[in-house]
């Protein structure tokens, strides 16, 4: 089987240890592809000279709303830089972590949303697609996507809203970003989401070093790991895992507009 990490944060330092061991291991497994995430404009550098030095890793560049605090004005000058300085290289392939956040405490909701929506304009302007970061904050996402339409669309990463969520996402353009959360056994709101969903809906992520599924209860993620919540989500959709890899694999191809041959 053949798969693509879509979301994974391997150039951060959880994995200056034994990251040459853990990209080998990866391929290893099937993981031909991995989406490096682009959080703050301080590690924007070491993302991309990490992409460019490996075979298969693609980056992405956002100004994540969890780091709202270490945000200037400035540094959305400076996302607008980077992705003109390099456009058209393929190593470039979205605009994100990007997205609202109502979990954190004590949101400031209107700096958020400028944020956001100054990003996804910047998506739209570049015809990239948008890797989205969504918590508590699913209506108010929906209805700015509504707004600011992204001929490209996206990810949802780590969803795990409702039903009638997905279906709007999905309609919008987006496809849902499913990892490690799916997998707990004490995750039933999701399980009955999950059983609803087509594969076509759906590309895999691994968060990592974040988001372990059930079968690492307590370790570093990692994309190594995609197989196994490959696994375990295909058991809970009602679908072989052979399926799940296949055409979430191909989602990602072409959301990212990547060439794939017949796997």
């Amino acid at each position: 089987m053949r798969y693509i990490d879509t979301h994974t944060h391997l150039d951060f330092p959880d994995f200056d240890a034994d990251r040459n061991r853990v990209l080998a291991g990866s391929r290893a497994l099937g993981v031909e592809r991995q989406v490096l995430i682009g959080v703050t404009e301080d590690h924007w550098e070491r993302l991309w000279s990490l992409a460019c030095a490996e075979e298969g890793m693609h980056a992405a560049f956002g100004l994540h709303p969890c780091f709202l605090d270490r945000h200037r004005p400035e540094h959305l000058q400076a996302l607008r830089e980077r992705l003109t300085r390099h456009a058209g290289d393929g190593t470039l392939c979205a605009v994100g972590e990007i997205g609202l956040d109502y979990y954190i405490e004590q949101p400031d909701r209107q700096a958020q949303q400028a944020l956001f929506e100054a990003q996804l304009e910047l998506a739209r302007e570049f015809a990239l697609p948008a890797l989205l970061h969504v918590r508590r904050a699913h209506a108010e996402v929906i209805a700015t996507l509504k707004r600011v339409r992204l001929p490209r669309g996206g990810i949802v990463h780590a969803f795990s809203g409702s039903w009638e969520e997905a279906r709007e996402y999905c309609k919008l353009g987006f496809y849902l970003g499913l990892g490690g959360a799916g997998t707990w056994p004490q995750a039933k709101r999701m399980h009955r989401m999950l059983a609803r969903l087509s594969p076509q809906d759906v590309v895999l992520e691994t968060d990592a070093p974040d988001m372990a599924p059930a079968s690492h209860p307590g370790q570093r993620n990692s994309p190594e790991h995609l197989p196994a919540i490959c696994a375990a989500l295909a058991s809970r959709m009602g679908v072989e895992p052979e399926v799940l890899a296949e055409v979430a694999y191909r989602n990602s191809s072409t959301l990212f507009g990547w060439r794939t041959q017949a796997g």
